[in-house]
């Protein structure tokens, strides 16, 4: 290999079983694993997580990428998040209108829906979604291929 490889994107949660009802129960991941850290996971020191906190951890997948993205847990309450927001994860969702469903009716931030176009012309939907820890999530689906 000559060049960079992603691996997955990582959310801290308070709760990995309430944050599984989004990730898995309405975005459609599925769990690839899941265990408690061990005292000594680098995850301490690149969150900054205090060591008297523990942690545990889920890596999903979906059916084309395997372990495409992990949720930490972290117990206890979460410092409200920064804004503005500093990341986001882009997932292509070819049900918005179910995924919006489930988050409203999951009582989760949905903000208004917006017109995509993508450089090369290609036209969509795209939706944000506050996971229930604050995290964005943007979902998107390509509904119209560019014109030559």
């Amino acid at each position: 290999m000559s060049g960079p490889r992603f691996q997955r994107a990582n959310y801290v949660v308070s709760n990995l079983e309430r944050a599984l009802s989004f990730y898995e129960g309405i975005l459609g991941f599925e769990v690839a694993f899941s265990k408690d850290s061990e005292a000594d996971s680098y995850s301490y020191e690149v969150f900054e997580i205090p060591r008297d906190r523990a942690m545990r951890f889920a890596v999903l997948s979906t059916q084309e990428q395997p372990r495409v993205m992990a949720l930490t847990e972290v117990a206890g309450e979460l410092e409200p998040t920064q804004r503005p927001r500093r990341s986001a994860i882009v997932i292509d969702i070819p049900d918005i209108d179910g995924v919006v469903s489930a988050s409203r009716a999951a009582g989760l931030t949905v903000y208004p829906e917006d017109h995509l176009i993508t450089q090369d012309g290609r036209e969509g939907r795209e939706v944000g979604i506050e996971d229930p820890d604050g995290n964005l999530v943007v979902i998107y689906h390509i509904t119209k291929e560019a014109t030559s």
